[in-house]
């Protein structure tokens, strides 16, 4: 059997976006598996959520945007630190960029690190690399949470730390007037996690328990389609919770039986296949989940860090 191509390498052909209409001035970006944004229209300004990979993938999505308001950029808010969802920061020409503590620490201690991996990982998505000036750092941070006030009659927006998770510094952006929820990767509708640099015992636990008891109507996850209504939002969450749950089970009985991390990928990956293999990026994801989650039964409490040549190393033992 030929090995597998490395990651999302081969995976080179252009993703339909949708721009979908939430509530009155509230907006989210879809792209078929492809990394998820939103934007939030204030009395006189704008919050965009997230901000892809590239400046000029970023202005794609800001240019449909401009089809529906003009309103100037505000508050830049990343959900965490990877570079898919942050290097494109600097086409919003923002008052603000906003992240929580934890994840400017994390882009301080291996922000050039994830960008040489993902780069590697996921090309097609770093479009025109060179527009990229530098590392995407915040200039407003918080610990636990942060309230903007809208004006007019559009409420609030509550970002919000709910725990441990996706990364040690995920936060959420949610408007309990419209009774949307930005949740960036701590949760995914219809789209495999990845869970490289994650706690997976906190996240599949109380962060999640968190994210539901906001009691969203709707619900933008990293990636995947849009969930509508608590039927589809509260299925999101638990399909989230179920991967990482399946996880937790199988590699756990392989460490606990003194197995490999091999036997540990092999026993994950056929638990998971045959309800989450045809979504998007699994193959790409579960060496790295499983590697990660290794780790934390082996009692590495914090991710180390990836780089281009261990993404490959693990690549190669569990996927080649």
């Amino acid at each position: 059997m030929a090995a597998k191509p490395f990651a999302s390498s081969a995976d080179l052909g252009v993703k339909e976006q949708t721009l979908e209409v939430l509530a009155d001035g509230v907006y989210a970006l879809t792209a078929a598996g492809d990394p998820n944004l939103g934007a939030i229209e204030g009395e006189d300004f704008l919050v965009c959520f997230e901000a892809l990979a590239t400046p000029v993938a970023a202005r794609r999505w800001l240019t449909r945007l401009r089809e529906h308001t003009d309103k100037p950029v505000r508050y830049l808010v990343l959900s965490h630190y990877h570079a898919v969802r942050v290097l494109g920061a600097s086409a919003f020409d923002a008052e603000v960029i906003v992240s929580s503590e934890q994840t400017k620490r994390l882009i301080e201690e291996r922000g050039q690190q994830d960008w040489e991996s993902e780069y590697g990982r996921m090309p097609r998505l770093f479009e025109e690399p060179e527009s990229i000036p530098g590392l995407t750092w915040p200039t407003m941070t918080f610990r636990d949470r942060l309230t903007i006030e809208l004006g007019g009659d559009r409420g609030e927006l509550v970002l919000e730390f709910l725990g441990r998770g996706h990364t040690e510094g995920d936060i959420v952006a949610w408007l309990p007037k419209q009774e949307v929820l930005f949740a960036g990767d701590l949760v995914e509708s219809q789209a495999a996690l990845y869970t490289g640099d994650a706690f997976h015992f906190d996240w599949a636990a109380g962060t999640l328990d968190r994210v539901k008891a906001l009691g969203a109507q709707q619900l933008v996850g990293g990636r995947g389609k849009i969930a509508r209504g608590r039927d589809e939002v509260d299925a999101a969450v638990e399909q989230t919770r179920d991967f990482l749950l399946t996880m937790q089970r199988t590699v756990g009985d392989v460490h606990r039986a003194g197995g490999t991390l091999k036997q540990a990928f092999d026993a994950t990956h056929a638990a998971l296949a045959p309800q989450y293999g045809a979504w998007p990026i699994f193959e790409h994801c579960l060496p790295f989940d499983v590697s990660r989650l290794w780790d934390e039964f082996s009692g590495t409490e914090r991710p180390d860090i990836w780089t281009a040549e261990r993404d490959r190393a693990v690549w190669d033992q569990l996927q080649g």
